[in-house]
């Protein structure tokens, strides 16, 4: 059982690190070491489980503590929390994960702490119907309040299901590169080795997988015959319906999937990938190798575009896929149920209005823009587009149409689905001046 304990102590760390204010991603690089190799997959889910489950599951944890634990008992907090999780989310026998986990508390130095997590695993295996049916309704809904709350204003009808896509697993969506083959003939190849696939319905392009699959397993992944990327992310390149010769900026690139979608579509235009980290930019480069494509980068804040974005001259499209609060993506990166404050909100409008502002000067008249958020919130999507089209005259809304989309004022927003695509927003606008280009009605 030591290989389980251990799974579950290093699982205990990377939790505790992300409700310091940590990511995920790297708490499980620093502390992933703590368990042998064949554990990995089980640390990651425990780690992703209870994180999407997190505010229900300490919702819990809290009716079942006497007192509530101290601050610099975060460790054995999230030990319990893990626990609870294996009960009420997993398929481990109850005994097996009451045991593995009461013996974690040695690996995390609280072996005093033994009693305290079996009385209150124990506690839940009992009590369970009672203690779920005491949940207020943002924790049943494992949300933070204040999200429960937004959506209950901005998307009452749908803030259930949002809500429970949210807390599930994504599926695995390939997007077939066309340029190596149709979706057709890839799905061939994949029956041919006994894997399931469900053509999408976003794009022409996505393939969503039964199961799950490690990237070494899923065929020609390492050749660059396909990519992993969800069904709402790749409307953004069929959107912006890149065409022969043209200029693009791909303005918020990495990690280089919506970059790389645009180039399999039109392997003709002239694309620069730009990004404010030079390690992100990195990733850019080895997608495009993968996938045998010519994408140049530039490192930049283009809050304040480098001389070097416009020494060629503007642009005839932009994509300014802009950071956001991920509140589309959370079951993608449930440390976000953590990490992000209703506060945040405003500022990351705030960014998002300042790079808007600069990317509209880097657009040739005629030319087009497609604003892309992974948010499902509207501050942050047809709020920052109507504040900006107020502001500038020479601003055009373009409307799109996308199935399963939900039309906003302005755009329109693809709400996340428990078994299809993430949350994503979309809103496309052209520049006064030519005929400006305008992307597919999907």
């Amino acid at each position: 059982m030591s290989g389980g304990a251990d799974s579950r102590a290093a699982a205990a760390r990377c939790i505790a690190a992300v409700m310091e204010g940590e990511t995920l991603e790297r708490a499980l690089a620093e502390h992933s070491g703590l368990c042998a190799e064949r554990d990995q997959p089980l640390l990651r889910e425990f780690c992703y489980g209870t994180l999407r489950a997190f505010p229900r599951l300490e919702a819990l944890l809290n009716q079942l503590l006497s007192r509530p634990l101290r601050k610099r008992d975060l460790e054995l907090k999230a030990l319990a929390l893990v626990g609870l999780y294996q009960l009420d989310g997993m398929r481990t026998p109850d005994h097996a994960a009451v045991s593995a986990t009461v013996d974690a508390t040695a690996r995390i130095h609280r072996k005093n702490a033994r009693g305290l997590i079996n009385a209150v695993l124990r506690r839940y295996l009992r009590e369970s119907d009672a203690l779920n049916a005491a949940l207020p309704d943002a924790a049943a809904a494992a949300l933070p309040q204040w999200l429960w709350d937004a959506l209950g204003k901005e998307w009452p009808v749908e803030r259930e299901a949002i809500a429970e896509a949210c807390r599930s697993r994504p599926p695995l969506t390939l997007r077939v590169n066309r340029q190596r083959g149709s979706r057709e003939a890839y799905a061939q190849r994949l029956v041919a080795q006994g894997i399931s696939a469900t053509a999408g319905r976003l794009s022409e392009d996505a393939l969503t997988l039964a199961t799950g699959l490690d990237v070494d397993a899923i065929p020609g992944f390492r050749e660059g015959d396909v990519s992993v990327q969800d069904e709402a992310a790749q409307l953004a390149a069929i959107l912006l319906a890149p065409q022969p010769g043209e200029r693009i900026l791909d303005a918020c690139a990495a990690p280089g999937g919506k970059s790389g979608h645009i180039l399999e579509l039109e392997p003709q235009a002239k694309l620069l990938a730009c990004d404010i980290s030079e390690e992100r930019l990195q990733r850019i480069s080895e997608n495009a190798r993968r996938l045998g494509l010519a994408i140049d980068t530039l490192c930049a804040d283009l809050t304040t575009p480098p001389p070097t974005l416009t020494a060629s001259g503007p642009f005839d499209a932009i994509l300014l896929d802009v950071p956001c609060s991920a509140t589309g993506v959370m079951r993608r990166h449930p440390d976000i149920k953590l990490l992000r404050r209703e506060s945040d909100i405003a500022g990351f409008a705030s960014q998002q209005r300042a790079l808007l502002e600069s990317c509209w000067t880097q657009l040739k008249p005629g030319g087009r823009l497609l604003y892309v958020t992974c948010s499902v919130l509207q501050a942050e999507n047809s709020g920052v587009v109507e504040d900006f089209l107020a502001a500038h005259d020479d601003a055009q809304h373009c409307p799109i149409t996308v199935p399963t989309g939900h039309p906003c004022t302005v755009g329109m927003q693809v709400l996340p689905a428990g078994d299809a695509s993430d949350g994503l927003y979309f809103a496309q606008l052209s520049r006064a001046g030519a005929a400006p280009g305008q992307g597919p009605q999907q």
